[in-house]
């Protein structure tokens, strides 16, 4: 039985060739950005993983595991935690020497890394209130700044590297209802953030200038 017209529906224009080749080429480039993205994501994970297994030897080399401790997160990055014991006084913000000792050879060890830097404060929910320090919030900022501040003048850190923030009782690591986890939310966290793409072509950029300099010597 023949077909009739009617039956048979009408074919739209094939699109152009250049159309198609566009098509392809935005694919193409798609597929190109994801593979980066994810080159560099891999990269960044390796390297984070190297600045742990360094400063996770200093620890154990030196029995500092009760005073510092270590853990990557997908959102943060290395997360280098220093308990609030070893550190200062109970509502005092002045580092002692033997701590920032350790700060400093622990930091040594980002120095000539590219990374940002975020030194938080923290501070259980017990309430402070002092002519120094009238709330937690004033406590967790000066401890970060103060440690901040050792990083520059010690180590002699870029400044645009380093950030420093207290966050009081409001970003606990466990509940306020022991004091062995009181304990464990008065710290300070230095926090090595995740390189984003600028940061990591730099830093290639870096490591092929170095290699360079080292041939040459």
């Amino acid at each position: 039985m023949p077909i009739k017209k009617s039956e048979v529906g009408e074919l739209g224009r094939p699109a152009p060739p250049w159309m198609v080749s566009y098509s392809d080429l935005v694919t193409q480039l798609l597929t190109f950005f994801i593979m980066l993205f994810a080159l560099s994501a891999a990269a960044t994970e390796d390297q984070l993983k190297r600045i742990k297994e360094k400063i996770d030897n200093y620890v154990a080399q030196n029995h500092l595991e009760k005073f510092v401790s270590t853990k990557i997160t997908q959102k943060e990055g290395l997360v280098i935690t220093f308990s609030e014991k070893y550190m200062f006084d109970s509502g005092k913000a002045d580092i002692y020497p033997e701590a920032k000792e350790v700060i400093k050879n622990i930091a040594s060890l980002l120095v000539d890394e590219p990374n940002r830097l975020s030194i938080e404060g923290h501070t259980d929910n017990t309430p402070i209130n002092t002519p120094e320090f009238p709330s937690n919030w004033e406590l967790s900022t000066k401890r970060a700044t103060n440690v901040l501040k050792y990083l520059l003048e010690e180590l002699k850190f870029d400044p645009k590297r380093l950030t420093a923030a207290g966050f009081g009782e409001w970003h606990p690591v466990a509940p306020n209802d022991t004091p062995e986890n009181k304990a464990k939310n008065r710290r300070v966290d230095l926090i090595v953030r995740r390189l984003d793409i600028d940061e990591m072509r730099e830093w290639r950029k870096r490591l092929a200038e170095s290699l360079k300099k080292s041939v040459r010597g």
